[in-house]
């Protein structure tokens, strides 16, 4: 079994370390104008590359 033959430090930990860090999600506006994911149905207005695919969420 591989064995470390010295103790890593806290600085070439956290070098290691510095890209394990989250990103931030891409958002893009909608026609409509409410922000969305990309590849995904506008959760306002139900749209989906110009086509309706949803009803109109209204709260109702």
């Amino acid at each position: 079994m591989a064995v470390p033959k010295k103790k890593t430090s806290k600085s070439r930990k956290g070098m290691r370390r510095s890209h394990h860090k989250a990103k931030e999600p891409t958002v893009i506006n909608c026609e409509c104008g409410a922000p969305k994911l990309p590849h995904r149905v506008c959760p306002s207005c139900g749209n989906y590359k110009g086509k309706q695919m949803l009803g109109k969420v209204d709260g109702k």
